[in-house]
Order: structure tokens, then sequence, then C-alpha cells
């Protein structure tokens, strides 16, 4: 169950996702002390919640292109 503060939260989907229908993509909400992670799909299923300091570790990675898959 997710804590209210991610229920309510203001949810963004990128503009990225719009090739498929935007139905096979995640939606990001900042919150309070963090962020917060969902598919948007199931927009009333679990999320994935990270700290302030998780969520600035995995933005910078995602930026410096840690994540790449070379192929």
């Amino acid at each position: 169950m997710n804590p209210p503060e991610v229920n309510a939260a203001q949810w963004k989907k990128s503009s990225r996702s719009n090739g498929n229908g935007g139905n096979n993509c995640v939606e990001v909400a900042l919150l309070e002390d963090g962020a917060a992670v969902r598919h948007s799909k199931d927009p009333y299923g679990p999320a994935l919640v990270f700290t302030t300091a998780e969520w600035a570790a995995f933005v910078g990675g995602a930026k410096d292109g840690e994540f790449d898959i070379a192929g």
C-alpha cells in the first residue's frame, strides 16, 4: 500500500513515451522528501519510493550515461 503522499502526488510521464500510446512507461512524482516511480498502466498499484539522496544518485547516474546499454 502506498503512503498517502504518493497517492496524492502529481505524476509526470516522459514525452518520449508517446511512441506506443504511453501504455508501457513509467511515471515519476517528486515528493517532499524524495521521489516515487510507478507503472503508467497501473496508477493505483505499487510505487517505488526513493529518498532525496537515492533519487539524486539515480538521476545523476542516468545523466552520466551509467545505465546506457551498448548494443
